[in-house]
């Protein structure tokens, strides 16, 4: 299964994204790129959050966002 998400989706969720994890800066969005490895990693970086529980939220954009 693919777990990333495509560039074009990835603009659009980047706003629900910023609005519950509002500390993301910029640069870790560039870097993110919907690549669930990345956001998973900055997110335990960033807020602490265990990977399964940021690799969960990941996936539920993917899946619940057409």
């Amino acid at each position: 299964m693919n777990t990333d998400i495509a560039a074009g989706k990835w603009k659009q969720l980047k706003g629900q994204v910023r609005a519950k994890w509002g500390q993301l800066t910029d640069d870790e969005f560039d870097k993110i790129a919907g690549k669930r490895e990345e956001f998973a990693g900055i997110l335990q970086e960033r807020y602490g959050v265990e990977r399964d529980r940021a690799e969960e939220y990941f996936d539920d954009l993917r899946d619940n966002n057409p």
